[in-house]
């Protein structure tokens, strides 16, 4: 317990001389709840780096009492924690992402398993075709019906005026229209040839 407390009185002395004894200390309590708390390996990392990036700005702003007085490792456990709390939050706010060709519609009831299979199939090949556009006609499109946002929404995102932001949605649909007329294996053959 003393060795606790004369890491905290060095740290009060000296915080850039003694941080690096306070990491050989306390770093593997820091490490291992954060693993523990979070499951993932790479978000623990991440937890206990932020741990002691904060744990450092905190100790040089501290009067040296302060820093004196603290119980070093329910304090960096308590840091560890909060910053997992907020780490969670953040995600559960954070929209999932969801590759187009991912993006799981609703199966019709009524169709039978085969077809969900070829619908299934056509949005990759949607997605896939997608991708190749120009990317003003791809951000518009995208917008536009699978967002779901009007023209004028999309003139302000894309900041450029309403009849440029139909122009990139016709042309794109234009694009698709065609490719997609074109059957998926002539499709691939093209892009070997052009690669």
């Amino acid at each position: 317990m003393s060795n606790c407390a004369d890491l905290a009185g060095r740290l009060a002395a000296d915080v850039d001389g003694a941080f690096a004894e306070l990491l050989a200390a306390h770093g593997s309590a820091v490490y291992t709840t954060a693993l523990r708390v979070s499951r993932q390996p790479a978000d623990a990392e991440d937890v206990a780096a932020e741990t002691f990036a904060r744990a450092y700005a905190a100790l040089r702003g501290y009067p040296p009492e302060r820093t004196r007085a603290l119980r070093l490792r329910p304090w960096l456990v308590t840091i560890t924690l909060n910053l997992w709390r907020n780490q969670a939050r953040a995600a559960d706010r954070r929209p999932t992402v969801v590759a187009l060709d991912r993006a799981a519609e609703p199966p019709d009831p009524t169709s039978g398993p085969e077809q969900q299979a070829l619908d299934v199939d056509d949005r990759a090949r949607l997605a896939g075709l997608l991708v190749d556009l120009p990317e003003p006609q791809r951000v518009a499109v995208v917008l536009r019906h699978v967002v779901g946002m009007t023209h004028a929404e999309i003139s302000t995102v894309m900041e450029c005026p309403e009849g440029t932001v139909k122009s990139h949605i016709s042309r794109a649909l234009a694009a698709l229209r065609t490719r997609l007329a074109v059957p998926a294996t002539e499709v691939r053959h093209c892009k070997e040839v052009r690669s």
